[in-house]
């Protein structure tokens, strides 16, 4: 069973999210805002990060972006690979509450026990990610999927306007 976020908790961190929005200059800037917000208002959240598709890469390959958090030996990960890969071939969220159980998770930390990874889209094309590692087993409930899914949407958006 997932360990809730409170509903005020959300609700205050999607109005900031929106006013970070509304002051970043860039798509970078905004990524950077959220990754801090996320991993300092989300207290299950204890590593946030965007990975970005490559330009022309062949195979195509996911990069580090913008994160917060310990730094991690995934900084390139190719589409066939990961809880990450996985996300952004399917173009679909992927919520792992017990990243021991999934022969996907390519481990980053031994602490990490749940991953939420949600794609980036612009224009309908998965663009990036934002992959969150929670200390928590069953971290992330809709609420946490819902909100990590709008901080994704903002990028994108934001994104499409570059």
């Amino acid at each position: 069973m997932a360990t809730t976020s409170s509903p005020r908790k959300v609700d205050e961190v999607r109005q900031e999210a929106n006013r970070l929005n509304s002051a970043a200059r860039s798509a970078n800037q905004l990524m950077e805002a959220l990754t801090v917000l996320l991993n300092a208002k989300m207290l299950k959240y204890n590593w946030v990060g965007f990975y970005m598709m490559e330009a022309g890469a062949d195979p195509p390959m996911l990069v580090l972006g913008k994160y917060q958090g310990a730094m991690t030996p995934h900084t390139r990960i190719p589409l066939n690979q990961g809880i990450c890969g996985a996300a952004a071939s399917s173009g679909k969220t992927v919520v792992v509450d017990d990243v021991k159980k999934d022969p996907r998770y390519l481990a980053c930390s031994l602490e990490t026990k749940s991953e939420i990874v949600v794609p980036v889209f612009v224009r309908g094309k998965v663009v990036g990610e934002l992959d969150i590692d929670s200390h928590f087993a069953a971290a992330f409930a809709d609420e946490d999927r819902e909100l990590v899914e709008y901080c994704a949407q903002l990028v994108g958006k934001r994104l499409e306007g570059a």
